[in-house]
Order: structure tokens, then sequence, then C-alpha cells
């Protein structure tokens, strides 16, 4: 009876070292698994990164330009107002030389009569 007992619990031990054997291999798989997906996010990542740094040294170009541009527009801009008001004030002037030189006409041409 004590050597079926011993074998019993021979056989038990048997197959618990079994089955841990087995689940450690799983263990091992899926933490080599878990490794590789690690790798491949880390190197996403980097990928990532360093198109976002190109981005932002982009933007940075970007938003300069912009600024100059939207400088020399208001340049632009100014010089437009400055002529048409220039121009606008040409006009004025324009006109009452042209009325004064009528009506001096009008006078002259009633003295001749």
């Amino acid at each position: 009876m004590h050597c079926l007992i011993m074998t019993e619990h021979g056989a038990l031990l048997q197959t618990c070292n079994q089955e841990l054997v087995k689940c450690l291999e799983e263990l091992k798989i899926k933490r080599n698994q878990l490794f590789n997906v690690i790798k491949q996010e880390e190197y996403d990542k980097r990928v990532l990164e360093k198109n976002v740094n190109m981005l932002q040294d982009k933007l940075s170009k970007l938003s300069q330009d912009l600024e100059y541009h939207k400088q020399i527009f208001d340049d632009y801009d100014r010089a437009i107002t400055d002529t048409e008001m220039g121009f606008q004030k040409i006009l004025e002037s324009s006109q009452t030389l042209l009325k004064i030189a009528q009506t001096e006409a009008y006078k002259l041409e009633g003295n001749e009569k």
C-alpha cells in the first residue's frame, strides 16, 4: 500500500511538473510576443517623434513667412490708401481750379461785350 501511495504521489508530481513546464513555456511565448510588440511600438514612436519635429519646424517656418507676408501686405494696403487719398485731393483741387477757371472765363466773356 505504501508503495502504491508513493507511486500515486510520483505520478501526481510528474503531472504537476509537466503542467508547470507547459505554463512557463506559454508565459515565455506571450512575453516574447509582447517584447516584439514593444519593439515595434518603440520604433513607431521614434518615427512619429521625428515626424512631429519635422512638422514643428515646418510650422515655425510657415508662421515666420506668414507674419512677414502679412507685414508686406499691410505695407501695400497703406501705400494704396495713401495714394488714393492723395489722388482724391488732387481731384478735388482740379475741380476747384476748373470752377475758378470757368468763373474767370465767364467774367471775361461778360466784359468783352
